[in-house]
C-alpha cells in the first residue's frame, strides 16, 4: 500500500501495523520518499548489504602485498624507466623531416 506524508502522519499506527505484513511506501507529491518495512526484513537487508560491501582499493593493495610477502617476493623488481627502450614518435617525426632534435631532459 502507498501513503502520502499527511496520511502517514495521521494514521501512523495503521502504517506500522500494515508494515508488519508488507512494505508501506510513503510519497511526497507523487515521488517516493520512504518505505516502512518490518524489522525482520530490515535486518535481512542489513546482512545482505554487509555482504555486498566491496573492499577498498587500499585493502586490495594490502591483500596483494601480503600475498607477495607470503610467496617470498618482498619487493617487485621494476626496471628503471631509462632502461626501457621505447620508440619516441615525436623524435621519429623530427628525424623523418630532418629537423633538429629537442634537448634531452636530465
Amino acid at each position: 500500500m502507498s501513503w502520502n506524508i499527511a496520511q502517514a502522519k495521521q494514521q501512523f499506527s495503521e502504517v506500522v501495523r500494515l508494515a508488519a505484513q508488507e512494505p508501506q511506501a510513503i510519497y511526497n507529491r507523487d515521488k517516493p520518499v520512504a518505505v516502512l518495512i518490518n524489522a525482520d526484513d530490515f535486518e535481512a537487508f542489513r546482512q545482505w548489504r554487509a555482504g555486498q560491501h566491496a573492499p577498498t582499493l587500499a585493502a586490495q593493495f594490502a591483500e596483494s602485498r601480503l600475498a607477495l610477502q607470503q610467496a617470498g617476493a618482498d619487493a617487485l623488481q621494476i626496471p628503471a624507466r631509462g632502461a626501457v627502450q621505447r620508440p619516441n614518435a615525436f623524435v621519429q617525426m623530427l628525424e623523418s623531416e630532418q629537423l633538429p632534435k629537442p634537448p634531452a631532459n636530465p
